[in-house]
């Protein structure tokens, strides 16, 4: 069975010194819409399961193809019938459920596209201000979260506003879920499939990018039939094995939603929906799940995989099942540290008799999300690859860097309602700006792949003139300080040298100072000792000031969620975190050393 199938990248340089990349091989024909291959499954293996999750009683309830197709087509003639549209869409509250998969799905079959919300909007969030943010938006004609008591707050908010309520459960404010289920298929709804087009809006996706205000990403069927067409061809063993996920990425981000739902309904797969979560207190659900499901293919952000690491590594039935049929592991979101990589290598070579290929891919919400992929396996972690079938690749040369932009038909026409980001989102070619940086992984060598080269946006000067690139500098960070930095934030902007705000592993510093809140924690001379020493080794190996880092500031608090610094996956802002974090950059450039700073002598 082949894991990786054929990119042959065809280059163009222009005297400018803009380079263009495309694949050799076409992009095939594909269907038009994601319902296309819904019906496909429904009529092909009707009984297969298609979503799973635990019930009540800790077993696994399931939805067929057939069952999923039925419900989409009632559902969504209720939604039609209730005055859902592009313009008034249903806003999804809560996380990853069967309901949640079925909306979502309904609203793509009658043109009346859903709309995911990041749960913390709504559970974290002090204030609901994203929440209301994507109110003033997206105009929502309904909210659904699948458990009205959880979500108290944003269905109270959603009543202030005149917004219809949808619930899993009974609520006497609401319309229950079972309601959509038991509406008759109207012809409305019929004639509203028959009249999809690869033009037509599949779902909204919310994103924040540097601004921290919510964005919503239109998402055409042609950007999901394309991204997994793509997908396929890059992967070739999808078409002959049915992929088997289990996974708790969110659904309200492109990953979760657009990459492994829509891997798992484009090849008639089945999706195991996973409660657990990548922390300390959530590993252990995960854990159970994998102990009874074995994936065809296990997708992670980097904190995902470091979290199970140690669990597989002691776990006889957790690795056994695990490494049962697993082909392959596959990262995005964030740069996956070193040592994890090679974890994994080195487990799943005592256990297989050989390492299992990794790979990974550059892409955003925008770009339908993978535009790039990496089909020789990865030796270093951050070769994400060549382009995909059908994407053009526009490399412009920016601050002695490649800026990478991206045309194809898995890129979005543009943001809802904001004319202003669409004027600027695009260039006069209409290659859509990613912001992310590119450089070949062998220099002279188009066939390598490429690594990223960090964002853009990101980058700075030292007072020296001296350029700082954030997103190799953080990475090599994170890697030296496994596992007692959780992430970083790079600072230094037209000062003498490089410093970090540091988001420690409390988890791992326990070892070293047990019994102590955070607060107490990066105060405790134990941990600053440790920070210290790993700061040194890794200023020994730097090739300059443009990577040596001079000073920390080890935080307690988390990052906000409400203030834009941090995404529910855990992404961090680096401008926005800098900016509501003045004071401490303020002080770690000081003459007087705070008990929470650690500093090169």
């Amino acid at each position: 069975m082949a894991l990786f199938g054929p990119l042959t990248p065809l280059v163009e340089a222009r005297a400018d010194g803009v380079t263009y990349v495309r694949t050799a091989e076409p992009l095939p024909a594909h269907p038009d819409t994601w319902i296309d291959r819904l019906e496909h499954w429904a009529a092909l293996t009707p009984d297969r399961p298609f979503i799973a999750e635990r019930d009540d009683k800790g077993g696994w309830r399931t939805i067929s193809y057939a069952q999923t197709l039925d419900a989409t087509m009632r559902i969504g003639s209720w939604l039609l019938a209730h005055g859902a549209s592009a313009e008034r869409p249903l806003l999804i509250l809560s996380g990853n459920s069967i309901e949640h998969g079925l909306l979502s799905l309904a609203g793509m079959a009658v043109g009346a596209p859903t709309c995911p919300v990041s749960t913390a909007y709504s559970l974290v969030s002090q204030d609901l201000s994203k929440l209301k943010g994507v109110i003033e938006l997206m105009t929502p004609s309904f909210f659904f979260a699948q458990d009205a008591n959880a979500y108290a707050r944003a269905l109270a908010l959603a009543k202030s506003r005149d917004i219809g309520l949808i619930t899993g459960d009974i609520s006497a404010d609401a319309t229950p879920f079972s309601e959509l289920l038991a509406t008759p298929v109207s012809a409305a709804a019929r004639a509203a499939r028959a009249a999809l087009t690869p033009d037509s809006i599949g779902k909204f996706l919310l994103t924040s990018g540097s601004t921290g205000t919510p964005k919503a990403v239109v998402n055409t069927q042609r950007m999901l039939c394309a991204s997994h067409e793509m997908l396929r061809e890059a992967l070739p063993f999808f078409k002959e094995e049915p992929p088997i996920l289990v996974e708790w990425l969110p659904w309200a981000h492109t990953f979760g939603s657009n990459s492994s739902f829509g891997l798992i309904l484009y090849n008639g797969g089945t999706f195991y929906i996973d409660d657990g979560r990548p922390t300390p207190s959530g590993i252990a659900t995960t854990v159970k799940n994998l102990t009874e499901i074995g994936p065809t293919i296990f997708f992670n952000v980097p904190k995902g995989f470091e979290e199970l690491l140690p669990h597989l590594k002691a776990n006889t039935a957790l690795r056994e099942t695990f490494f049962s049929r697993v082909k392959m592991f596959f990262y995005a979101g964030a740069g996956l540290s070193q040592p994890v990589f090679e974890g994994y290598r080195a487990l799943s070579a005592e256990v297989l008799g050989a390492p299992l290929p990794w790979t990974t891919s550059l892409g955003s919400t925008e770009t339908g999300p993978g535009a790039i992929i990496n089909v020789r396996g990865l030796e270093r972690t951050q070769n994400v690859g060549v382009p995909h079938r059908g994407v053009e690749l526009k490399l412009v040369p920016n601050a002695g860097k490649l800026e990478a932009r991206l045309r194809g038909p898995n890129i979005t026409p543009g943001y809802w309602r904001r004319p202003d980001l669409n004027a600027t989102a695009f260039d006069e070619e209409g290659f859509y700006k990613i912001g992310d940086a590119l450089k070949l992984a062998e220099p002279g060598d188009w066939t390598g792949g490429f690594m990223f080269d960090g964002r853009v946006s990101e980058d700075f000067k030292l007072a020296t003139g001296t350029w700082v690139s954030v997103g190799p500098l953080r990475i090599a960070f994170l890697n030296h300080f496994q596992p007692l930095a959780q992430d970083l934030v790079v600072a230094g902007e037209n000062r003498d040298d490089i410093g970090a705000l540091v988001f420690p592993n409390f988890a791992a510093l326990a070892a070293i100072a047990p019994g102590l809140s955070p607060d107490e924690m990066v105060r405790d001379p134990r941990v600053k000792a440790a920070f210290a020493g790993r700061l040194k080794s890794l200023a020994a190996a730097a090739t300059g000031s443009s990577t040596r880092i001079v000073r920390l500031a080890l935080l307690s608090a988390p990052p906000s969620i409400d203030l834009g610094e941090a995404t529910d996956k855990g992404s961090l802002n680096q401008r926005l975190l800098l900016a509501n974090r003045a004071e401490t950059v303020e002080a770690l450039y000081g003459p007087a050393i705070a008990d929470n700073e650690v500093r090169l002598s």
